[in-house]
């Protein structure tokens, strides 16, 4: 492979990462004093009712992906009574995550509800680079990374020397998309180490609270073949930036349990 094939492929697999399947770098592991560490550092999520309804969660931290985009905009409101988190994409693409270290085969269980408002064309199946979503949510795992292909070891490297941000070795998201099959697994068209299952799908959803109860380490060993290593982030993405259009939802508390609820 040319040079230049390499940097192309390395574009590609940033681009993809960054932009086109929400999938944002996770932010440098936390260092220095133990207060920096805390503020970082969880074992659970911070779910959304625990806040008022204003601004940005606690330890929820905004996902920039890239600053030519437009964000999408997130706030907390109040929905039937509880806080949620409301976000609202008009050609954007932005998300929210928080950081953790979580051992998923002892909290396997990750329950969530979401509510999906308006929705701009989506289709994650097409090989072009159109993987828009509505709803996302997104977990990413740490692994060793020196027992992946070599390719992929050196796009790993040479992300991170470019953007100044350690990578997931792998990642799971859970979607809604209009036209596969619930249980469908699809991967990212230009990187294996990303991997998305539907939980939901066609317009049924749509304009009413959902809840999901999903294995996390069933699913990962699913998409990936193995088990999973420590789940070092969550996140939530809606976003419209390469079809366009507006898409509206609102994402319920986030909980990781040790035994389904």
């Amino acid at each position: 492979m040319t040079h230049s094939n390499n940097m192309n492929r390395i574009i590609l697999f940033i681009a993809i990462v960054l932009s086109i399947t929400g999938c944002a770098p996770l932010p440098n592991k936390p260092g220095g004093d133990a207060a920096s560490a805390a503020m970082h550092q969880h074992g659970h999520i911070t779910v959304f009712s625990e806040n008022s309804a204003s601004g940005l969660p606690d330890q929820w931290t905004p996902l920039v992906i890239l600053r030519t985009k437009k964000p999408t905009q997130y706030q907390l409101v109040e929905e039937s009574g509880k806080t949620v988190l409301h976000a609202y994409a008009r050609e954007a693409s932005s998300g929210l995550m928080q950081y953790l270290d979580v051992d998923p085969l002892a909290q396997p269980w990750l329950n969530w509800e979401w509510k999906i408002g308006m929705v701009a064309g989506t289709d994650a199946s097409k090989p072009q680079v159109v993987e828009d979503s509505p709803v996302r949510i997104i977990l990413g795992f740490d692994g060793d990374k020196d027992s992946l292909p070599f390719a992929d070891q050196i796009l790993f490297e040479t992300a991170k020397l470019i953007t100044g941000h350690d990578f997931p070795y792998a990642t799971l998201m859970y979607i809604w998309d209009k036209n596969a099959a619930v249980g469908t697994i699809m991967p990212s068209h230009r990187s294996g180490r990303i991997k998305m299952l539907v939980v939901a799908n066609t317009a049924e959803g749509v304009g009413k609270w959902q809840s999901f109860n999903r294995n996390i380490a069933t699913d990962f060993e699913a998409a990936f073949g193995e088990k999973p290593g420590q789940l070092i982030g969550v996140g939530v993405l809606t976003d419209t930036d390469n079809l366009g259009g507006i898409s509206e939802a609102w994402y319920g508390d986030i909980r990781l349990r040790p035994e389904r609820k």
